[in-house]
């Protein structure tokens, strides 16, 4: 079960349910992998919408290791969802929206 007042979702890839969370770790792994200086840079780098399949994968792969799993970013890309392509890149919106979004009480 995951807990929404932490940021965390869930996710269901390779036919397996999987928490993912953007950890404080987490989040500092995605400001050394798009080479940013700051958690506002990452913030304004999402905001442009414009993801590559390694963005994703690294999102989804921080996201998973933030949740506890150890599955790296090349796990990730063979990794398969129902929805296909469109999966993953709902999956991302959801992840971000559960860390920098508004959470309800």
């Amino acid at each position: 079960m995951v807990n929404k007042k932490r940021g965390e979702i869930e996710a269901h890839l390779n036919g397996k349910t999987y928490k993912l969370c953007l950890t404080l770790g987490a989040l500092a792994e995605l400001e050394d992998a798009f080479e940013l200086e700051s958690l506002m840079a990452l913030t304004r780098h999402f905001e442009k919408g414009t993801f590559s399949s390694r963005d994703l994968a690294r999102l989804i792969g921080a996201g998973l290791r933030g949740g506890g799993h150890k599955i790296s970013n090349e796990d990730v890309l063979l990794m398969q969802i129902d929805e296909g392509i469109t999966g993953f890149v709902t999956l991302a919106q959801k992840l971000l929206l559960a860390t920098f979004g508004n959470q309800e009480a």
